[in-house]
């Protein structure tokens, strides 16, 4: 379910603008090398969609299985297709350690060389594991910062490939029993969560 902030920035925004703005800030317009083939690019169909871990034991009870479709509104959802941009799905991972239950979908149009791309990822996570997860991530030299429904871990602007307006580059989003991640903190605004 989209909260209250995510109704109010598409509202203002609209997400045929908020995308745009997002894909201007994902990459150069340089040539680059042409993309390695993948091998589990999906293309965002529902024949295509695969499906999604279920959370483990340790995650919160009763959480939504997640997929990338799902994890994104269907206005988003919308946009990348027309551009004719596919995800790629794998594990959702934190300083190297894997979280159960979780997914990461990295959107591309992987048929073009391109340096562009959209991160969105979400997984359920006890305390103890956010614990541990932020300690790492803070010994890697990320910044911690309070937020009205948790608190958020960035990485040092200096090593992001990808900030947006606002200089923030890959960021967490730790939540009661759930964190997501985005390639910049403004991406985790359109990042609806599963029922948990």
């Amino acid at each position: 379910m989209m909260t209250s902030r995510r109704l109010s920035l598409t509202a203002a925004l609209g997400a045929a603008v908020l995308l745009p703005v997002l894909l201007t800030g994902c990459g150069g317009g340089s040539a680059q090398p042409a993309p390695t083939a993948t091998g589990n690019a999906v293309s965002p169909t529902a024949a295509a969609t695969t499906a999604a871990p279920t959370p483990s034991a340790t995650a919160t009870a009763g959480a939504a299985e997640a997929s990338c479709e799902d994890l994104i509104g269907s206005d988003i959802l919308a946009d990348l297709k027309a551009q004719n941009w596919t995800y790629k799905e794998d594990v959702f991972a934190v300083a190297g350690e894997t979280l159960e239950g979780g997914i990461t979908c990295t959107w591309a149009d992987y048929s073009v060389a391109s340096g562009n791309l959209l991160l969105f990822g979400w997984a359920p996570i006890t305390a103890e594991e956010a614990d541990a997860a932020v300690s790492r991530l803070e010994s890697q030299g990320w910044t911690r910062e309070e937020a009205a429904e948790g608190y958020y871990v960035t990485e040092d602007a200096t090593q992001s490939p990808t900030t947006d307006e606002n200089g923030y580059g890959m960021t967490y989003e730790f939540g009661d029993g759930w964190v997501t991640v985005a390639d910049t903190k403004q991406g985790l605004l359109l990042i609806q969560r599963p029922a948990s």
